[in-house]
């Protein structure tokens, strides 16, 4: 949306001040949006168009302030003015922004990736010069540990996967699999689109025990209590459950050090039964290292707190997955521009 907008030149050569100037000014385009989502505007547009003294009676914020903030977000495309002046939601704003939208994700962009992974980012020198002091965030290890820190990153989180995992149970068949282990599965949403989807699915989840406290939450909502349970812990160091017919990992191995990623692909082996997939989902970038834009942009981001994290790529994960013994079934994109998904399979 707004994020792909701004960095569509960073895919061809930067040849004008102009295209400078749009990456270098493209953090203010992504804090408006930000702005607009903590003041619910996309929210009170939902119901159709406004004036900007109306908005600003209805979120009690000045008019100076609301007419300066929506001039920003009709400039980047995220709301429209009419020649009545009256502010619209684009399309985009009105689908994914509004809380009344059924795939608003609003909240995984107002927490997690304004709250949390923008000021990540200003560590981002000091880990390039390796200057990152002892009590900085260094991995998901020590930031969920945090009592306050999981619950913002998980709740966020799960409201950002629902999507994506909708779309992985219709990409990757499991009709035949009883048993699913989801590693780093968060709060489970990767988990309940796969178990909504296939009925015969029963499923484990490990990622750190304050998430497992959150994600029980969601687990007993969706009503899956009695085919889902929890290993609390660190899936890097805890023991698996083995004879699986399924393992996903979602967004893991871009957020752990980079000398674990082999690891975890072993243990992967070692778990799954004859014939079982491994389901690796994660931003991979293409092998010439010249993008996508997003899924590189994503990789720096995790960089900021894990200064060891590997950038992956399709050829380089596949080539990694076949030395251990496993065979690559599928190549997909899953979020079109920012993310790869591998199917692997362990040989009968």
């Amino acid at each position: 949306m707004l994020a792909q907008d701004t960095v569509t030149t960073c895919e061809k050569p930067i040849e004008s001040a102009e295209d400078l100037s749009s990456i270098a000014f493209g953090f203010m385009a992504s804090k408006a949006l930000f702005a607009g989502l903590h003041v619910d505007l996309f929210s009170m547009l939902a119901d159709g168009p406004k004036s900007a003294e109306e908005l600003a009676r209805d979120a009690d914020i000045p008019i100076n302030r609301v007419a300066i903030l929506t001039t920003a977000l009709a400039s980047v495309g995220l709301l429209t003015i009419a020649d009545d002046r009256k502010i619209r939601n684009s399309p985009a704003a009105q689908s994914f922004l509004s809380k009344e939208s059924k795939y608003d994700f609003g909240d995984y962009l107002r927490y997690q990736i304004d709250q949390q992974m923008y000021p990540f980012l200003l560590q981002l020198n000091a880990v390039m010069k390796g200057d990152l002091s002892e009590d900085a965030i260094a991995s998901y290890k020590h930031w969920m540990a945090d009592e306050e820190q999981a619950s913002v990153y998980s709740e966020s989180q799960h409201a950002g996967s629902l999507g994506p995992g909708r779309t992985l149970a219709r990409k990757v068949d499991l009709s035949t699999a009883a048993s699913l282990l989801d590693v780093g599965g968060g709060t489970g949403a990767m988990t309940i689109s796969l178990c909504t989807e296939y009925e015969n699915l029963h499923a484990t989840i490990i990622d750190f025990p304050n998430v497992a406290e959150i994600g029980w939450r969601f687990i007993s909502e969706a009503d899956l209590v009695d085919r889902v349970r929890y290993i609390p812990g660190n899936a890097i160091e805890v023991q698996w459950p083995g004879n699986q017919d399924a393992i996903l990992m979602s967004y893991l191995m871009s957020g752990v050090p980079g000398e674990d990623v082999e690891g975890l692909l072993q243990k992967a082996f070692e778990a799954l039964s004859p014939g079982g997939k491994l389901i690796v989902h994660d931003f991979m970038v293409e092998e010439d290292r010249r993008g996508p834009a997003l899924a590189a942009l994503w990789q720096l981001q995790h960089m900021a707190f894990t200064p060891e994290a590997r950038s992956l790529s399709v050829g380089w994960l596949t080539e990694a997955g076949k030395k251990i013994g496993f065979e690559v079934k599928d190549v997909d994109n899953l979020i079109p521009a920012m993310t790869k998904l591998v199917v692997f399979a362990k040989p009968s």
